[in-house]
């Protein structure tokens, strides 16, 4: 289904959502006959006492990562012995719409790293660990910018208060200082390098992309030069300008393909700016989305190539970074 239909339909979405809304109350013995198509959504089970949800999850949704799935399902927090509980085998609520609104994704963004010193691109380490402690302790749950993606095209779910995290250039700072917090927590993030960069000092090398890459860094593409790539230089004629921004696009994607083995498909606008001759290019080269610098969150209805992103400075308190993590806007759909 494309985002397109799902918006000219939203009173049917509307109404799907009612009748998903009775899923936390079904118990085992409300469960309807099973040669109903009901039993291709949903297995019902009576949790026994030592049944945890990730524990659940594991069994019947073979990832104990999902068990927030049951939990949204069947709107609990742990398991009771004897409780009965709604294990969703699909998703059950794309778009994260719902009577009272619709959910909406905060993508963040980070630059540079260090130890001790702070400024406006740069955050210390103690900083960022406090940050993503935060995000831990108030249950937010930490997605890969693929699956905020496959959210936005309207082929997955995604956890009720998901965060991306992202970081641009490839900073050395990132692989020494951020890499082992987000490893420690378990966090994705998703860095976009431009390769110009790559390499040089201060930057990351392909050696340590490579690591980053099997350990839970997605790594993909901000352009070869970090060009602004929505603005025509002096004296540059529009073919010459298209040009330039193809290979700032093409260059890249190739060299990230040969080194790490992997194609990219999310791209990150140097400055944050585009249009519509960039995103055309991005499309010819097989990219699903662009990701911005404006300051807001995402619902599903985001231009896929107009991502927001929240940047988080060094100098913003913690109070600051949770005003970024906004997951609900509500609206009278009623």
């Amino acid at each position: 289904m494309s985002k397109q239909k799902v918006v000219g339909h939203l009173s049917l979405i509307l109404f799907c959502i009612f009748i998903l809304a009775g899923c936390a109350a079904i118990l085992p013995e409300q469960a309807p006959d099973p040669s109903e198509p009901f039993e291709d959504e949903f297995i019902i089970v009576r949790a026994s006492q030592w049944d945890t949800i990730p524990y659940l999850a594991e069994i019947f949704l073979h990832d104990r990562s999902k068990d927030w799935m049951i939990r949204e399902c069947n709107g609990v927090v742990q398991s009771e012995p004897g409780q009965g509980l709604a294990i969703p085998k699909k998703p059950f609520a794309f778009g994260g719409l719902s009577a009272e609104g619709y959910q909406v994704v905060p993508v963040l963004s980070y630059h540079k790293f260090s130890k001790d010193r702070s400024d406006k691109l740069t955050i210390t380490e103690a900083a960022f660990k406090a940050q993503m402690e935060y995000l831990r302790q108030n249950g937010y749950r930490v997605i890969s910018a693929e699956q905020f993606v496959a959210f936005l095209d309207f082929k997955d779910q995604i956890p009720k208060k998901s965060v991306v995290i992202t970081a641009d250039d490839g900073w050395d700072s990132f692989y020494d200082i951020a890499f082992p917090i987000l490893k420690e927590y378990g966090f994705p993030a998703t860095l976009f390098v431009y390769t110009d960069f790559i390499g040089t000092n201060h930057a990351v090398s392909w050696e340590q992309l490579g690591i980053m890459a099997k350990q839970g860094i997605d790594v993909q593409c901000k352009s070869k030069s970090h060009r602004n790539l929505a603005v025509l230089k002096k004296n540059e004629s529009p073919n010459v300008y298209r040009e330039e921004v193809e290979k700032e696009i093409s260059v890249p994607t190739q060299l990230i393909e040969e080194k790490l083995g992997k194609k990219c498909s999310l791209f990150a606008y140097p400055y944050g700016e585009s249009n519509s001759v960039v995103i055309e290019i991005l499309k010819k080269y097989g990219y699903r989305a662009g990701f911005t610098l404006t300051g807001d969150v995402n619902p599903f209805f985001v231009n896929n190539y107009k991502i927001n992103r929240y940047s988080i400075y060094g100098q913003h308190e913690l109070d600051e970074f949770k005003n970024n993590l906004a997951v609900f806007r509500e609206e009278n759909l009623k």
